[in-house]
């Protein structure tokens, strides 16, 4: 009887031993949330910019063959389609837009309309070839807009000459260029960059050694972006009074330029775009303080809300609607600084 007591109390030391071994949780492993945001968000976002600079380019093709009112119409929306993907991927302007210096080819601002003249009045033949040599500040989106849309955004289809529409096609091609080379650069079967980050922590990943470092450049991506929109693109203009600094004013774009940059906020954090959800950045603040994963949701759409919410165009408001200026740009300083102060050093701590 004896025996059998201490055979006993010896097998359940030894299952309250190894329960106990199975209860120590290793390091978190976060490659799932790295796939799924870099797939879901990153590379959608990348390729939806790819397929609408695409569909840009017919559009002006189009309209430089049957040069109408309507086709401008079109045209200009087809810009604005384009438009939403490159502002909503700005949380993430990091790995190939940035090593391979293609964010300046894409949306350098302010226009040079003197050096644009110039090129407008020269001989030389206006190709994709040719525009891709030039500085950023003469293609782009923003060179588009001003060429398509006009100084007070309401440029008629008899204003436009033969070398504006020479110089429309082979500037969208150099955008569509650039594009694809961005796609390209994270596509897995072409230059595959999405793997880096996918495989952050993994021997022989020099760009991101451990998980927390991929995590680490999203996050900072967030802050980066939110620090721009508030301090940047809506304090620059403002500040000053100058239009002349305030991006995407021909087309009157600029709120929903603003209020996309934090919408790319939101799909890094929640991983979500469009119909497609996986992991965010809110796995790991939830986990760790869920009232700062809620406080920080709030903040996000309360920021969207705020920009939303200036009255009439930027343009009008900074001179006639300041205090909604003022409303939008303290929302969006208000989530900077809790990304800041209170969700980087999760991150930074894990």
């Amino acid at each position: 009887m004896k025996l059998r007591i201490l055979t006993s109390i010896i097998t359940l030391i030894f299952l309250i031993s190894a329960c106990k071994k199975t209860e120590i949780i290793p390091g978190a492993d976060y490659q799932q949330l790295l796939s799924d945001l870099s797939y879901n968000v990153i590379l959608e976002t990348y390729k939806d910019l790819f397929d609408n600079t695409q569909l840009l380019l017919e559009s002006l093709e189009s309209l430089k063959s049957n040069q109408n009112e309507v086709n401008l119409e079109l045209a200009r929306q087809a810009w604005r389609n384009a438009r939403d993907p490159w502002e909503q991927s700005e949380g993430f302007l990091f790995g190939p837009v940035d090593q391979k210096g293609l964010d300046p080819s894409i949306d350098s601002w302010p226009v040079n309309q003197t050096d644009l003249d110039a090129v407008l009045k020269s001989s030389n033949t206006l190709s994709r070839t040719y525009i891709d040599g030039l500085d950023g500040t003469l293609k782009g989106f923003h060179t588009i807009e001003y060429l398509l849309f006009g100084e007070n955004g309401s440029k008629k289809i008899d204003a436009f000459t033969p070398r504006e529409f020479e110089y429309l096609t082979g500037c969208s091609e150099s955008l569509h260029g650039a594009t694809e080379a961005l796609y390209f650069s994270w596509k897995q079967d072409k230059q595959n960059f999405i793997s880096n980050v996918i495989n952050a922590g993994k021997a022989g990943n020099n760009i991101y050694p451990s998980q927390k470092s991929a995590l680490e450049e999203l996050m900072t991506g967030m802050i980066t972006i939110t620090d721009e929109v508030a301090n940047g693109k809506i304090n620059d203009p403002f500040s000053q009074l100058n239009i002349n600094l305030e991006e995407s004013r021909f087309s009157r774009n600029s709120k929903k330029d603003f209020a996309d940059n934090i919408r790319s906020v939101k799909n890094i954090y929640n991983g979500n775009y469009k119909n497609l959800a996986g992991k965010g950045l809110t796995e790991i603040i939830y986990s760790k303080n869920p009232n700062l994963d809620s406080k920080i949701r709030v903040q996000i759409d309360e920021a969207i809300t705020g920009i939303e919410n200036i009255q009439g165009t930027f343009t009008d408001a900074i001179f006639n609607a300041k205090q909604s200026v003022i409303d939008a740009q303290n929302r969006v300083r208000a989530l900077q600084l809790t990304l800041e102060s209170e969700a980087l050093p999760i991150i930074s701590n894990l």
